[in-house]
């Protein structure tokens, strides 16, 4: 009796961990984000009074404008979050168009908030994630266009376009804001600096090696 009472409280337990890790089902039909209120937020943004909606706060344009993938990595990112669409608030899901010029990368990052599944819209990818330690695992593949690819929720992941032209691919992500971490930008483009003895003892480098990459972000 004891075994099974035990079995049942750590099954409860582990319920509950999955059900407060992601956003929570709304409460309401909709919440509209109040971007101007001061209430202090918990949990996503406040909501403006539900008399005051409109039909634009539930919409976006130009998502078939190209981005502008003149930058260093060739690729770049239109979001469609909740500071886009401010109805999009408690619903827990956003979009995100992203061009990317040719060989041009979007580069080892994480969504801390959100799992991404990805459509390729025109040309190929390459695309991949790497597994949490200690295994470290590299899941890839090149995709077509069609293809759908997922990246799970917190893994290192990264695009690249390995086709002849561009190519254009819309991510939906399982969150209002998921949030980006890139990792070289965290790393060596942290404000304040990470100390140069840490990184180059971590990455097993010269300082100089640390130096030059720090000034690059």
């Amino acid at each position: 009796m004891a075994n099974q009472i035990l079995l049942l409280t750590t099954v409860l337990a582990m319920t509950c961990a999955l059900v407060i890790a992601f956003e929570p089902s709304p409460l309401q039909d909709l919440c509209v984000a109040d971007t101007t209120s001061s209430v202090t937020r918990v949990n996503g943004l406040p909501c403006l009074d539900s008399k005051l909606a409109q039909a634009d706060h539930f919409f976006f344009s130009g998502l078939h404008i190209p981005g502008n993938t003149s930058n260093p990595v060739g690729g770049v990112v239109t979001p469609v979050n909740v500071v886009q669409i401010p109805g999009l608030n408690t619903l827990g899901i956003s979009l995100a168009r992203i061009d990317y010029a040719q060989w041009g990368v979007i580069p080892p990052h994480t969504h801390p908030r959100a799992t991404e599944i990805l459509t390729v819209l025109e040309g190929s990818l390459y695309v991949g994630f790497v597994t949490s330690n200690p295994d470290n695992k590299l899941i890839s593949k090149v995709l077509y266009t069609g293809d759908v690819f997922v990246f799970p929720v917190g893994l290192v992941h990264f695009q690249q376009n390995v086709g002849k032209g561009n190519a254009v691919s819309l991510s939906s992500l399982s969150s209002q804001n998921p949030g980006v971490n890139t990792i070289a930008n965290a790393v060596f483009g942290a404000n304040p600096s990470i100390s140069d003895d840490i990184l180059a003892k971590s990455f097993q480098v010269d300082k100089t090696v640390i130096s030059s990459l720090q000034a690059k972000f």
